[in-house]
């Protein structure tokens, strides 16, 4: 299969895909953080480029688009002082409908099989998108003993089964101290949630 990792710098899985025998490549704004087929740029220009080049386009993207103005978590932000009786902070919500916009543009792709994967969402934000999730899953299913509720977008892709449910409920995202890379630790795939999805959404060799 042909697989498009979008939004993806960490390179997981991409590398989870590859290792099963896929033609896989990630993209993102960002340089990866392991060597590997990589295009630092626009998602838009590698699904042309694919089409134009090989005359048919990719068979699956599995998306992880930026999540902070949509994330039920920052709700708080969306108001002035972050309070709603002091009104809406205009440019949050303004950031919001972009990440919308970018989410749709992602799940409207002339890709045959596509992963969408966010945190909970705004009920706002839902709106916006108008496409309810397909399921959630969280990393104890997959031999993580972390709580992360993450929500996955599905098109013609089965759902992901959990492969190791284990013991421990620790929101270790949620504890992690302010720094600059708060947020890319916070949003690296699980590498169990990475294994699955290449078993289950490849195609057999």
């Amino acid at each position: 299969m042909r697989v498009l990792i979008a939004c993806e710098y960490s390179g997981r899985v991409r590398d989870a895909f590859i290792k099963l025998g896929h033609d896989a490549m990630s993209c993102d704004l960002l340089p990866t953080e392991l060597p590997g087929p990589h295009y630092q740029g626009d998602v838009r220009d590698v699904v042309d480029a694919v089409r134009q080049s090989h005359g048919q386009g990719w068979d699956l993207i599995i998306a992880h688009p930026p999540c902070t103005f949509m994330a039920n978590s920052g709700a708080k932000h969306l108001y002035a002082g972050m309070k709603k009786e002091n009104g809406r902070n205009e440019p949050r919500w303004a950031e919001m409908h972009k990440a919308a916009e970018f989410f749709l543009l992602l799940w409207n792709l002339p890709i045959p099989k596509k992963a969408i994967e966010n945190p909970i969402m705004l009920g706002h934000a839902k709106s916006l998108i108008g496409v309810k999730q397909t399921c959630v899953i969280q990393p104890h299913q997959f031999g993580h003993g972390e709580t992360k509720a993450t929500c996955l977008w599905l098109q013609n892709l089965p759902l992901l089964i959990p492969t190791n449910q284990v013991e421990g409920r620790e929101g270790k995202c949620h504890a992690m101290p302010p720094s600059p890379d708060r947020w890319k630790n916070r949003s690296r795939t699980y590498q169990g949630i990475a294994d699955a999805m290449a078993a289950q959404w490849g195609e057999k060799k």
